[in-house]
This record gives structure tokens, sequence and C-alpha cells, in this order.
């Protein structure tokens, strides 16, 4: 279980390579997707690959309630975070009050399932890093998941934005306006929970959203046939409408 290696995107965080391998003016590199759409997040980072021990790891957590696996996914999550600090470190040096620390909220009637989020599981044990610590609050309830979805799998990204569309909400938007978030997932997969979760924070008033998850599906960008056919009005015209949660990766266990 290797942190991921190799240039990535500067938004993203999805491997680049040959041409979309060198920076840009800016001192970004961009994968062909964000060089194309706007994000609504300024930046998203993840550990390592959704592969190998990893997967598994989190899937004990997920899936067979080894609540033990979430302290070593939660050390994972603080070095993930702290690849961002050069994207922050003016908020923290200025700015008496920490940074929200905003997991993905599961629907109340998963949550009951499941018997605990292992987004806020893994962001809690992130918290007790000592890097961390004073830097951070668990904003806990601030997004709210207002109804339950479908897998993910098989769907088409028009599809998965559909699925994930009217599934969020910010019951107190107050406690975010003006400020800036932090949002934290097991997984980065195609990238429309975490998108959808950051279009309804900035919605609700926040400055700017990051995202940071345990792991993250690579699929290596720079292969410029991942992206025919792909509609950036469609992707972008989305941001006008309201969300979603974490990308089901396979079904429920009894």
């Amino acid at each position: 279980m290797r942190p991921v290696n190799g240039k990535v995107c500067s938004v993203c965080g999805e491997i680049v390579l040959s041409s979309y391998a060198d920076l840009e003016p800016d001192g970004q590199r961009r994968c062909p997707v964000c060089r194309r759409i706007e994000r609504p997040f300024s930046r998203a980072v993840a550990y390592g690959s959704y592969d190998g021990g990893l997967r598994e790891l989190i899937h004990l957590l997920k899936y067979n309630g080894v609540r033990p696996a979430a302290n070593v996914l939660g050390r994972m999550l603080a070095e993930a975070i702290a690849a961002l600090e050069s994207s922050f470190p003016r908020q923290l040096a200025f700015t008496p009050e920490p940074i929200a620390l905003i997991p993905v909220p599961l629907f109340k009637a998963r949550h009951r399932q499941r018997e605990f989020n292992q987004a806020e599981l893994i962001a809690r044990a992130a918290l007790k890093c000592q890097p961390l610590q004073g830097r951070l609050y668990l904003a806990q309830d601030l997004l709210r998941r207002t109804r339950d979805t479908h897998s993910q799998i098989g769907l088409t990204s028009h599809q998965r934005r559909e699925n994930m569309r009217g599934a969020f909400a910010v019951p107190r938007p107050a406690e975010i306006t003006g400020r800036e978030g932090l949002l934290v997932d097991d997984v980065y997969t195609t990238g429309t929970t975490v998108t959808e979760c950051a279009k309804i924070l900035r919605r609700a008033g926040a400055s700017r959203v990051w995202v940071a998850t345990v792991a993250r599906t690579l699929k290596l960008a720079s292969n410029q046939g991942t992206f025919q056919g792909f509609n950036v009005a469609e992707f972008q015209g989305a941001s006008t409408e309201q969300p979603e949660n974490s990308e089901t990766l396979q079904p429920e266990k009894p």
C-alpha cells in the first residue's frame, strides 16, 4: 500500500503522461478533462491507488465492519491532507479558526444498516495524527444526505450525475459561509460524488473546497481515447443542480 507515484493532475489528482505531463504557464499540471472544465473544488488528492491491499483494507472497514482498519486508513488520509498544505498555509497561518473537515455523509437508512460512516471514522482517525491536530476540526452533519441513491456500478457519466442530483444539502449554511472546507471520503472513483458535494458547499457559501481521499481509481488520464464523447456542456450544466453521496463500489453485505 504505497502512495501514488508519478506526475498527477494538479486539480483532480489523476495520473498524467506524455504531452500532459508538462507544467502550464500558471505552474499547474492539468489532465485533459481539467483543461476543459472548471471543477467546483480547488484540488483533490489521494494517498494511493484503489487496488490491491489498499482496496482490501477499505473493504474490511466498509463492508465487514473491521473498525480498527480506520486507524490505518486515517494515517494515510493524514498524509494525503499533508499534500494540500501548500494550498492553504495562508488560511492556517493568519486565521485563528481551523478548516472544516467534512466527511461525505451516508443516507440515514444506510448509516443505520452499517452502524457507522466510514468517511467519518477515517476522518476522526486522521485528526488524531500530530501534524493535523488543531489545524482542522470535524464538521459533523454540516453536509447531509437527503435521499438514498442507486449503485454507481455500470452507469455512464451522465447517469452517475443524474443519480447524484438532489441527494445532498447543507442544513446550516451559516457554518460554512465565507469559510474554506476540506471534503473527505474513502475513495475517489469518477469524482461524481465529491463534485456534487463541492457544488452544494460552494452554493451554501463556502469560499473554497478541497478534497482528500484515502484511495483513488487511476485511469491514466493522458489517454485521450478515454475522453471521446465527453460532453463538457453537460458536465458544467450539472453545476446548477443539487447532488449526492459516496459511489457504491460493491453491493452491501448483510
